[in-house]
């Protein structure tokens, strides 16, 4: 049965990445919406 717990070990391992990626991406987008706009012109 050490199939079974490494199967869940993965899935549970790929799923924090795919979670990490897409907490990434919002965290990147709240941080722009948050920052004051300035006009370098």
């Amino acid at each position: 049965m050490w199939y079974f717990a490494w199967t869940l070990g993965i899935g549970f391992a790929v799923l924090l990445a795919i979670l990490n990626a897409m907490w990434g991406e919002h965290e990147d987008a709240r941080q722009a919406s948050l920052a004051p706009a300035s006009d370098d012109d």
